[in-house]
């Protein structure tokens, strides 16, 4: 992947840092009731962290946590288990400098007004007394993700802090007040890690063939902008998850629990373009289980695609079963493949990974092909289920681990990585 940036894309590295405060946005989501679940996240922004100290800035990171928004009441719960505090502890370790976390008043509607307290806290950084600031969870204000006024108040407050702003938070595609607001307001630049991830778009983009994605997710509605770019793109496409369900459903007209007619019919679109290209590849094989909540003994069976069929009626199918790719045409496929791009957790977990696992092991056999995997639920069920290959993959040129699986969707759907938002906010303020 040496492919070059766009010009247009100010970097880092050509930005003026000596005694500046720099606001620096990451994507560290990595912490589940109040612990962190896996570094990898942080650790991909360490680089950007250390050249900016090293040329003489003073960091000020942010980062959202969570969904600490009721999307109903539209209250923000501010509490331990969405904090930056378990995060801020482990950079103190990893940099080998003290962070101050301060701490915000906070009504049901979150931070609404800060006052001085985080201006407070950056005082003690230009004195030296601390060697980092990370701000609160940037959910927790209610001007993160809101419109008008209170975002435009968000905005402007994060930007009096600093006098410079590094965007390094790729999984962060949204365009919020501390993604893009702020980099209109700053003189802006891309860190390290969105330079890279950009960089390894176009793998995805642009593949070696033949090119082969496998894509899942849990509600159809929400990837078929996805599925059909990758529909486009791949010259061989793999379902899982609920979005295979759905796929089953309209393909074979049977009732399949938990699929809504709205989801069937727009699957009914895809299969209508691949009856004439035949990109589709079917695991010919799925676990169907009288529950949903569990793994229950008696409960579960594994049932072939020659056996659905019209007008049937399904429990729910909560896993591709592994059987399914001991298929001749599948092994095929994937091991004939020079790209593989997976975005896909095939079954329902904790409960229902044999199908994850099998279609992992099976894209690790293929030692030539480029494997690019998407982050979030992807990644983080690949290193439980093959830890193994997962590390060795960190050190492979032929493995590529992207930190926001949903971004990657995006610009697989925009068919741009400058077309993000934030990244767009970038290059403007370049301009």
């Amino acid at each position: 992947m040496n492919q070059k940036l766009s010009p247009n894309l100010p970097l880092v590295q050509n930005a003026d840092l000596e005694g500046k405060v720099v606001l620096v946005r990451v994507d560290h989501n990595v912490v589940k009731k109040g612990k962190i679940a896996d570094p990898f996240r942080i650790e991909s922004t360490i680089g950007t962290l250390f050249h900016i100290v090293e040329r003489g800035g003073r960091l000020v990171l942010m980062s959202h946590v969570g969904r600490p928004r009721d999307k109903k009441t539209g209250n923000i719960t501010v509490s331990d288990a969405t904090s930056v505090a378990p995060i801020a502890e482990y950079l103190e370790k990893k940099l080998n400098i003290s962070f101050l976390t301060p701490e915000c008043p906070a009504t049901e509607r979150g931070i609404v007004d800060p006052g001085n307290t985080l201006k407070d806290a950056v005082e003690c950084l230009k004195k030296r007394e601390v060697g980092g600031v990370y701000l609160p969870n940037t959910r927790w204000f209610a001007g993160e993700e809101n419109k008008g006024e209170e975002r435009e108040k968000f905005a402007a407050m994060l930007a009096s802090l600093a006098d410079v702003y590094v965007n390094d938070a790729f999984g962060s595609w949204q365009p919020h007040a501390s993604t893009y607001d702020v980099a209109r307001l700053l003189p802006s630049y891309a860190g390290f890690l969105m330079q890279k991830e950009l960089i390894g778009l176009d793998a995805v983009l642009n593949p070696k063939r033949p090119f082969v994605a496998v894509v899942a997710g849990a509600k159809y509605d929400t990837k078929i902008g996805p599925v059909r770019a990758l529909f486009d793109r791949a010259d061989t496409l793999i379902l899982g998850g609920v979005i295979y369900n759905t796929y089953l459903a309209a393909r074979y007209n049977a009732e399949i629990t938990g699929v809504s007619d709205e989801e069937e019919a727009m699957a009914r679109e895809v299969i209508s373009l691949d009856e004439k290209k035949g990109k589709i590849l079917e695991p010919r094989a799925v676990t169907e289980s009288d529950v949903a909540d569990g793994r229950v003994e008696g409960k579960y069976r594994t049932v072939d695609l020659n056996d659905i069929h019209n007008g049937g009626s399904y429990k729910y199918f909560l896993d591709v079963a592994p059987t399914a790719f001991e298929d001749p045409k599948l092994k095929s496929a994937i091991g004939n493949a020079k790209t593989i791009f997976v975005n896909a957790v095939m079954g329902f977990a904790p409960h229902f990974t044999d199908g994850s696992e099998a279609l992992y092991d099976l894209i690790d056999q293929n030692e030539d092909a480029m494997k690019l995997y998407g982050g979030g639920d992807t990644l983080a069920t690949f290193k439980e289920l093959l830890p193994g290959a997962y590390l060795d993959g960190i050190d492979e040129d032929t493995y590529y681990y992207f930190t926001g699986g949903g971004a990657v969707l995006k610009v697989i759907e925009e068919g741009d990585p400058y077309a993000l938002e934030p990244v767009r906010a970038l290059m403007e303020s370049g301009k």
